[in-house]
């Protein structure tokens, strides 16, 4: 049960948070059929264990998901949530995925949130798989070092299993470190946590 500075909202509701400024928020988009479900899960200090609030909206009909290029479908309901915010307020911007796909700097959702805000917003990208992308090395063996430069690892709790870590407007080292000191004893952090338990809620009428 959340408290009343945890309702989940819709973001018709909001377009501020309390007025605060220098607020983090974390996203997540969930499909359906014939819909999405994107939520934002704002706070403002890495190691809190509750949110400011939790906002939601909905989009009709999203794109299909093309390979390779997955933003196509995400980056819109990602836009269409932050409307609701004003935008002077965020300090970080975290997504679910990608900022960069390999040492050539291939652009990844995370790097096309950023440019969305014309820089201005640092973004962290925060993912649970390996983002594969397999060659040969000089002896000819199949590895996957194609974005070591650009991905950082990071161990939590008592999971052998790492976050994968991409950052723009933010260095890397910095990103991982602040990912390292959320909330948990666990690999996932708490208000990560608590982010894919709200996104993938079934989708229901918010608007009473």
């Amino acid at each position: 049960m959340h408290n009343g500075n945890n309702t989940l909202l819709n973001t018709k509701d909001v377009t501020s948070v309390d007025n605060t400024n220098n607020v983090i928020i974390a996203i997540d988009v969930y499909y359906l059929e014939d819909k999405a479900k994107a939520v934002g899960v704002i706070f403002r200090n890495w190691d809190d264990s509750e949110p400011l609030r939790i906002i939601s909206t909905y989009v009709e009909n999203p794109l299909e998901y093309e390979p390779g290029l997955f933003y196509k479908r995400e980056l819109p309901c990602i836009l269409k949530l932050l409307e609701c915010m004003d935008i002077n307020q965020i300090s970080t911007i975290i997504v679910d995925g990608y900022v960069y796909l390999d040492n050539e700097f291939k652009a990844g959702l995370g790097y096309h949130v950023y440019k969305s805000f014309n820089n201005k917003i640092p973004v962290i990208g925060v993912a649970k798989t390996m983002f594969y992308n397999h060659h040969k090395d000089d002896v000819g063996q199949l590895c996957d070092d194609s974005n070591k430069n650009v991905v950082t690892k990071v161990n939590r709790g008592k999971s052998k299993n790492p976050l994968y870590i991409s950052s723009v407007g933010i260095n890397v080292k910095e990103a991982a470190l602040c990912i390292q000191n959320m909330n948990g004893n666990y690999r996932i952090p708490t208000l990560l946590k608590l982010l894919d338990t709200k996104t993938r809620e079934c989708l229901k009428d918010e608007s009473s």
